[in-house]
């Protein structure tokens, strides 16, 4: 069974008279340990794609299951504690608390989770010690730089050890070689089985991951299955010539 189902999932507005599908039918099985992206233009419908994947948001259509659990049709309340419990988000614009350190912003989940306070600093220290910051614990946000603010907002989306972790744009806001860093960072949680789901516009990006969806129209328009990665621009063999005639 896969981590995640989402069967026939469609998400109308109206605007007016209008109707606007921002997600239009998708079926889509993301499975525990993969390394996906999620790739379309602005306004493909990705980021629609990705506020329900994490539970920010419920589907007009479809049924959508998520480590066992049928939440479709789940309350608003419902769908917190599920993302409290299940699942991490990171930002472009990494959403740190200023007036929190850096320890304290990687609680933060923890504490919506009834989680007692020795052991919030015990689950985060840990988590700061994956991205290699325990040593700026008691810093605030604003006395790092932007990849080391985005490493504090991935240690604070895997506190909790969700099921999944969701990075919108997660190198939007960092220069190149920052960024790369954070690619790499997100890599090697990969391969430690984490699920990680990268949703972005930049094919380069995109690249990185074995598995990649792109969407547009509020449809999925292309998948590139792990096994499959990398043919679709594998060159084309030339054609063999023909053999020849021992009668010439």
């Amino acid at each position: 069974m896969a981590l995640v189902e989402l069967r026939n999932v469609s998400k109308i507005y109206h605007v007016g008279d209008e109707e606007i599908r921002a997600l239009d039918n998708v079926t889509l099985d993301i499975h525990g340990g993969e390394f996906i992206s999620i790739i379309g233009p602005s306004g493909s419908g990705k980021s629609t794609l990705m506020h329900i994947l994490g539970c920010l948001d419920s589907p007009t259509h479809g049924t959508i299951e998520l480590d066992g659990t049928m939440i479709h049709h789940a309350t608003p309340v419902q769908l917190a504690g599920i993302r409290n419990r299940k699942i991490g988000f990171v930002f472009q614009f990494f959403n740190l608390l200023p007036k929190l350190n850096v320890l304290q912003n990687v609680e933060l989940p923890m504490v919506y989770s009834g989680v007692s306070a020795k052991e919030r600093r015990l689950r985060a220290l840990e988590a700061l010690k994956m991205v290699t910051l325990e040593n700026r614990a008691k810093h605030r946000p604003l006395q790092l730089s932007g990849g080391q603010q985005q490493r504090v907002a991935i240690a604070r989306a895997l506190v909790n050890n969700p099921k999944i972790v969701f990075a919108d744009e997660p190198t939007g806001n960092l220069d190149s070689h920052t960024g790369e860093a954070i690619l790499d960072l997100f890599r090697k949680l990969s391969e430690e089985g984490r699920t990680i789901a990268l949703v972005t516009h930049d094919p380069e990006i995109a690249a990185v991951t074995p598995r990649r969806i792109e969407i547009r129209d509020g449809k999925v328009a292309l998948q590139v299955d792990p096994k499959l990665a990398g043919l679709d621009r594998a060159p084309v063999a030339a054609e063999a010539p023909p053999p020849a005639n021992p009668a010439a």
